[in-house]
């Protein structure tokens, strides 16, 4: 049984953990999730929130119907989420400029810690098992390559954003926001948001408005879209679970294509700003990369990003994976 402090406060930071890392294009807050030990309530929460919770809240109040939908427990991840995505997409976007090879090699050792962990949970491997692997392996390894598209701002394409954007998001190795980049969505979004927070600092109702209208609908599109998966997801967790977690595993693998820290830039596009950004990129060894490498803090990186995964489920254990 959950007391309000200080199991809820770290709900809440687990939930700045994903906020953060569902900013970041190539990183998952599913992955998140999951090695710190509430995925599967997650999921199983978020398939509570159906129609038979009004009936429970008609028949048994507002209490039981809280307590069915595991209600503190969203409110206090979601409130992290929130959190840490208001302050970290700006936060992100600068050390991503500034540092790419520093921030792409934590992240680097936290997917591999990630795929560690999840590989730990598995056991007795059958054949459809290791091609759950492979499969998860090709789809994510493609969409690291896939071309992204010009950032279309038109409601019905941020809608339908959010809807398959959140997908990825949930699932531990896929990035929903590297899914918004390939779908040419990635600039609108995080601009958005930035214009949403512009607007509450400066008191601007206009621009508070028009940001708020736009995240609404992208809003909108997760919700169904998380609704529509979580289903999904806790079936395979209820009757394939190790089919389930190979799958994911090879996700995550797949993914370690976006997240290498040293790339050779084959394309470039000009953003919104009018600045010139990468476009298409190619991962190389180190000493093919043109610039300093930064090869040892580089390593010192990655392993700091393993030992906080490490850190983290030996903390989720200790805490009942509260």
């Amino acid at each position: 049984m959950r007391k309000l402090f200080p199991d809820y406060l770290i709900i809440t930071l687990k939930g700045l953990a994903m906020g953060a890392a569902d900013v970041v294009p190539g990183v998952s807050g599913g992955t998140i999730a999951f090695i710190s030990g509430i995925y599967q309530e997650l999921i199983d929460s978020i398939n509570n929130v159906n129609l038979s919770v009004l009936k429970t809240f008609r028949k048994e109040g507002l209490k039981a119907a809280w307590q069915q939908v595991n209600g503190s427990f969203l409110l206090a991840l979601l409130t992290g989420i929130f959190i840490s995505v208001l302050t970290f997409s700006k936060i992100i976007t600068h050390l991503l400029e500034d540092h790419p090879i520093l921030v792409w090699s934590f992240f680097f050792g936290l997917i591999i810690a990630s795929i560690v962990l999840i590989f730990k949970e598995t056991s007795n491997w059958k054949v459809v098992d290791v091609l759950a692997l492979v499969i998860g392996i090709v789809i994510s390894y493609y969409i690291t390559i896939a071309r992204p598209v010009s950032s279309p701002d038109s409601y019905w394409y941020i809608f339908l954003s959010g809807f398959i954007a959140i997908i990825a998001m949930i699932l531990p190795g896929i990035s929903g926001a590297f899914i918004l980049l390939l779908m040419g969505s990635y600039e609108t979004v995080i601009g958005t948001i930035n214009r949403f927070r512009e607007g509450i600092v400066n008191f601007d109702m206009q621009i508070l408005g028009e940001a708020m209208l736009k995240l609404s609908v992208f809003a909108l599109g997760a919700i169904i879209g998380l609704k529509s998966f979580s289903k999904i997801l806790h079936w395979m967790f209820a009757k394939h679970k190790n089919t389930t977690l190979a799958l994911l595993i090879g996700f995550m693998a797949g993914s370690l294509n976006k997240v290498w820290p040293w790339k050779q830039v084959l394309e470039t596009r000009v953003n919104s700003h009018g600045e010139v950004v990468p476009f298409i990129e190619n991962s190389v060894l180190p000493q093919n990369f043109e610039g300093n490498p930064q090869v040892m803090t580089a390593v010192i990186l990655a392993i700091v990003g393993f030992i906080v995964i490490f850190g983290m489920e030996k903390m989720a254990s200790k805490l009942g994976k509260n």
